[in-house]
């Protein structure tokens, strides 16, 4: 069983950043892929970004291509998703997820385990 823990969501004004944070229990993490997903109310969960476990490949949904970047701290166990030139669209309940296989995917099946996720809203 992983625990996975997210943080740093709130309220900020359109055009604002945050920076989004998922700590992941396990002696192996470094092994471990990263994902982020997010669902607004009455929508289906999507995928936001990915990091395999090397760091060496990500992706990155279109809509937040170019605003978002996801990094990894292995010394850390923790995973971060960096989210600028925000949006009202990017209003939304953000999970963060494990693949044990190592693989940055985009598929929510492909993931083991989930956060609790984090509120993320954008005024405009």
């Amino acid at each position: 069983q992983v625990q996975v823990v997210e943080s740093g969501g709130g309220l900020v004004q359109a055009g604002g950043s945050l920076r989004l944070s998922c700590a992941a229990s396990g002696r192996t993490f470094r092994s471990y892929a990263m994902g982020w997903f997010r669902q607004a109310p009455g929508k289906e969960r999507e995928f936001v970004a990915a990091i395999d476990w090397s760091g060496g490949r990500t992706a990155y949904a279109d809509s937040v291509k170019g605003r978002f970047a996801i990094s990894r701290d292995n010394a850390k166990n923790t995973v971060y998703l960096q989210m600028n030139s925000l949006k009202p669209d990017d209003t939304a309940v953000y999970y963060c997820a494990v693949d044990f296989l190592g693989r940055a995917v985009v598929a929510a099946r492909e993931y083991e385990y989930w956060g609790q996720g984090t509120q993320v809203t954008v005024s405009s």
